[in-house]
């Protein structure tokens, strides 16, 4: 069977969970901090005071949230790593190539695990460095911007406290602009490097299987709902080579005639360039719907064309933005320092979640993913 990243998407749905609940705990934390003795007259002393409190507060939370994050991405790895060279046992199967690889009994290689475990541990590194920071920071300026408020007798510190509270929670715990000028919260930026890691992984543990039994060209899947950046290689022939650029190659058929002296049958085949070259280029991205599997000159037919009328890519793209807003009213509903504004974020997150009900009804190809709407245990 082909190798996609969608093979490996289900493992990132652990390390989600992990960042879903440490936010959730952290918003909680900020705002059990801010309410406590917020009548007093001695509210911004009381408030200074306790800063070293809640760093330690957080410190330990994001400690522990990156001791089991580094467990569960590991695991992941390996397990995604094995996927795909299951997918070229069953893939091949059938031909003498498929029995070899069958027969051999390799584990996981450690080097490719461990490169891509270093890298996801580069990638998500600037989560645990900003946690604290972001965290008392925030504290600060709620607590600054509360105390001048009431000051001037534009509002009372909990209305103060909640709206800074609630732009906090909007943007998320680490809220941060990465190198695309992309917005992410905590937790949609780790299962977004947790899915990538482990699709590549799974492709890995796929072409390095396929490089033992010298299988040194793939195919790429015509996928429904394809984006812009996969589009031109919807299809095409890669190399696991180096060479890259389209090409055209005359290789032997993969199956040749039987006989002492039938003539060696070769093929011409036309190569997009190399797998190296489409993944750079945007192939596999996080999310990415197409597959890839072995290229067996002269056996292997290009795949079919998939249309999918009545539903497009963007209306993908409106279904990842239904769930960013269900995600963050449930956060609101987290930092919440009173019923009132509890009830008013959970009336929030009913009415985006009808809005996800309404657009998917409305369009065959799309399904809801509720993992995907969750930050965990809300209020």
């Amino acid at each position: 069977m082909p190798v996609s990243p969608a093979m490996a998407e289900d493992l990132a749905t652990e390390v989600r969970r992990l960042y879903d609940d440490a936010e959730v705990a952290l918003l909680e934390r900020i705002a059990a901090a801010l309410e406590a003795d917020i009548d007093s007259p001695l509210w911004a002393e009381l408030k200074a005071a306790s800063i070293g409190d809640l760093r330690q507060a957080v410190e330990t939370i994001a400690d522990a949230l990156q001791q089991d994050t580094n467990g569960a991405v590991r695991e992941a790895l390996v397990t995604a790593y094995n996927r795909g060279r299951q997918a070229a046992v069953a893939e091949l199967g059938a031909l003498d190539i498929g029995r070899e690889l069958q027969a051999r009994r390799i584990l996981p290689g450690a080097p490719a695990v461990d490169r891509l475990a270093a890298s996801m541990a580069e990638d998500t590194r600037p989560l645990y460095q900003r946690i604290t920071r972001s965290v008392v920071d925030i504290y600060r300026r709620i607590t600054g911007r509360a105390s001048g408020n009431v000051l001037l007798g534009a509002s009372t510190r909990r209305q103060a406290s909640q709206r800074a509270l609630d732009q906090f929670a909007n943007r998320g715990v680490t809220g941060f602009v990465d190198s695309a000028g992309r917005s992410w919260d905590m937790a949609s930026y780790a299962e977004m490097a947790v899915r990538s890691v482990t699709a590549r992984a799974a492709i890995e543990g796929h072409i390095d299987a396929l490089a033992e039994i010298r299988v040194g060209l793939v195919i790429v899947s015509d996928a429904p709902l394809e984006c812009p950046l996969c589009r031109p290689w919807e299809g095409e022939i890669l190399t696991l080579g180096e060479q890259s650029g389209p090409h055209t190659l005359r290789l032997e058929h993969s199956i040749q005639p039987s006989g002492l002296f039938a003539p060696t049958q070769t093929v011409a085949v036309h190569v997009a360039g190399s797998l190296l070259e489409a993944r750079a280029a945007g192939l596999f991205h996080p999310n990415c719907r197409h597959s890839l599997g072995a290229y067996l000159p002269g056996v292997t037919t290009r795949p079919p064309h998939h249309a999918t009328p009545g539903t497009s890519y963007e209306d993908t793209q409106r279904q990842r933005e239904i769930e960013r807003h269900i995600r963050r009213w449930k956060r609101r509903q987290a930092a919440a320092m009173d019923e009132q504004a509890r009830r008013k974020a959970g009336a929030k997150v009913r009415e985006w979640q009808a809005a996800m009900r309404i657009h998917v009804d409305a369009h065959d190809d799309l399904r809801r993913k509720p993992a995907r709407e969750q930050i965990g245990a809300a209020r």
